[in-house]
């Protein structure tokens, strides 16, 4: 069994930092691709940045930039750092492992809010 702890969301100020953290811990030979998404009330889960075991990152066009992923693999676990924080980056962020061929877990979600 695969479990996700998520940590360091929170309410920051728009202009403001964050850095979430997510640790990976169970039956897990090698992890592929860790990322991040996000899903606003009422909006569809979007990606936010993943992060392949080669350190190859991928950013929508909304966070390049501000936002910046990495990874440890001594400790299972990434990272995102995200700079310039703007009101609508406000949502619950997910954390998301791939493993394997189709294997996949998600986090619990970490709430973050930005304030104008």
């Amino acid at each position: 069994q695969v479990q996700l702890v998520e940590s360091g969301g929170g309410l920051v100020q728009a202009g403001g930092s964050l850095r979430l953290s997510c640790a990976a811990s169970g039956s897990i030979f090698s992890i592929n691709v860790m990322g991040w998404y996000r899903q606003a009330p009422g909006k569809q889960r979007e990606l936010v940045a993943t992060i392949t075991n080669g350190g190859v990152t991928n950013y929508p066009d909304s966070v390049k930039g501000r936002f910046t992923i990495s990874r440890d693999n001594t400790k299972n676990t990434v990272y995102l750092q995200m700079n310039s924080l703007k009101p609508e980056d406000t949502a619950v962020y997910y954390c998301n492992i791939r493993w394997g061929l189709v294997s996949s877990s998600w986090g619990q979600g970490t709430q973050v809010t930005v304030s104008s």
